[in-house]
């Protein structure tokens, strides 16, 4: 095995009898270099925007989320909270309402979901670090509310007009009569503004829990559970505990679960883009077969010599197959270095910024190791197929050599 790495390397490094051979060697490194960046920074900016949206996800959603199997809205007696609160792991618990509601500010007109929060929920969830004006201001004597992003635009809101209030309406459900109103009303002023990068800005508009449950006309009740674990708390042992209590008529997901859509979208774009590279990479690999070829038929006369040697059919089609692959590694590792330089870059000096508007100012990225291990996996089988077909040309070279 060393004699054929050593005649691999010297086929690779030596002196060539055709320049363009040396010329098209060396282009085939620098393609499977090129491929080997663009595959581990795809990955990598794909775990950019996973980490930043899931992050920015987690100021929005709990740690573990409680619902309704069957229905919607859970009366506070059918659930044993005190109980909840001393499962060992479980740092706050927060009730939350929600629904969808017909929202007006100013003559501007939207449909959202209205979603009436404790006094918990902010340490719950940590919603306050994704204020972006204002301030979060429920179980006031007046009744205040927050926007998402999207809805503040929609609704043309200014947070900062102390003396306009909004009005969400909801369908009247109390018994009809000669004087009955069909919707009810609830009057709030806007206090601030959040974001979380996702739809929930478009749909949500945040205010207390008290005043979605008398806009609904209930008495105690809600529509989720929302639970925050302690730092270190094991999550599986707390959804256990937790199943173990509430029964079936519960539905409880973890924070995965409560975005497993947006999660699964995210990782199926990423593994589509990292197909398209490889594709790429494929077809950059023909410069190796085109390279390796020209080297088989150079080295006719020294494959004559060392079958005439002894060498058999299998140990030529060997030196050939480390040759490429040979190539396919000097090229990895030349890409590795190369994605890890334009990482470093991207991350302190945002290389490539978006487009104006976005929260962000360049593309996020962020490097995981089992990527390198996917990416030498992946080029070092496409490097493999490449070397075949030369490889097996070579064993076909005859033990004699005819001179015209």
């Amino acid at each position: 095995m060393k004699l054929i790495l050593t005649i691999a390397a010297r086929y690779l490094f030596g002196k060539k009898t055709t320049n363009a051979i040396n010329i098209i060697t060396w282009i085939s490194i620098i393609g499977m270099s090129i491929g080997t960046a663009a595959l581990i920074l795809i990955l990598s900016v794909f775990n950019g925007f996973e980490s930043l949206l899931s992050g920015m996800l987690s100021n929005f959603n709990p740690d573990i989320k409680i619902t309704l199997a069957e229905g919607k809205y859970i009366s506070k007696d059918s659930i044993d909270a005190e109980n909840i609160k001393k499962i060992a792991g479980i740092e706050r618990i927060a009730f939350t309402l929600e629904e969808t509601s017909f929202f007006d500010y100013k003559g501007s007109q939207e449909v959202g979901i209205i979603k009436g929060v404790d006094d918990d929920f902010m340490k719950v969830t940590g919603l306050d670090t994704s204020l972006i004006t204002g301030a979060a201001k429920f179980g006031q004597e007046t009744e205040f509310g927050i926007f998402g992003s999207g809805m503040n635009t929609k609704l043309s809101v200014n947070p900062s007009d102390g003396f306009t209030s909004a009005t969400a309406y909801m369908p009247s459900i109390e018994s009809k009569g000669p004087l009955a109103k069909d919707f009810t009303a609830l009057q709030f002023y806007p206090s601030g503004t959040f974001s979380v990068g996702s739809d929930v800005d478009m749909q949500y508009v945040l205010v207390s829990y008290n005043a979605v449950n008398n806009l609904l006309h209930l008495d105690n009740h809600f529509s989720a559970l929302e639970i925050k674990l302690n730092p270190g708390a094991s999550e599986k042992k707390v959804l256990t505990s937790l199943k173990a209590l509430t029964g079936d008529k519960f539905i409880i997901k973890n924070r995965y679960q409560q975005d497993e859509g947006f999660l699964k979208i995210m990782n199926i774009e990423k593994w589509i883009s990292y197909l398209i590279a490889c594709l790429t990479l494929l077809i950059i690999a023909f410069n190796l077969v085109g390279s390796l070829w020209m080297i088989v038929l150079e080295k006719k006369k020294d494959i004559a010599i060392l079958k005439s040697m002894g060498l058999t059919k299998s140990g030529i089609k060997s030196i050939f197959l480390s040759l490429g692959l040979l190539i396919s590694v000097i090229g990895l590792l030349v890409g590795f270095i190369l994605g890890i330089i334009l990482y470093w870059m991207q991350k302190e000096y945002g290389l490539i910024s978006v487009p104006d508007g976005f929260m962000i100012d360049a593309y996020p990225i962020e490097m995981r190791w089992p990527d390198f291990l996917i990416v030498t996996i992946t080029v070092i089988v496409i490097g493999f197929i490449a070397s075949l077909l030369p490889s097996l040309r070579a064993g076909q070279i005859s033990a004699f050599v005819r001179q015209e």
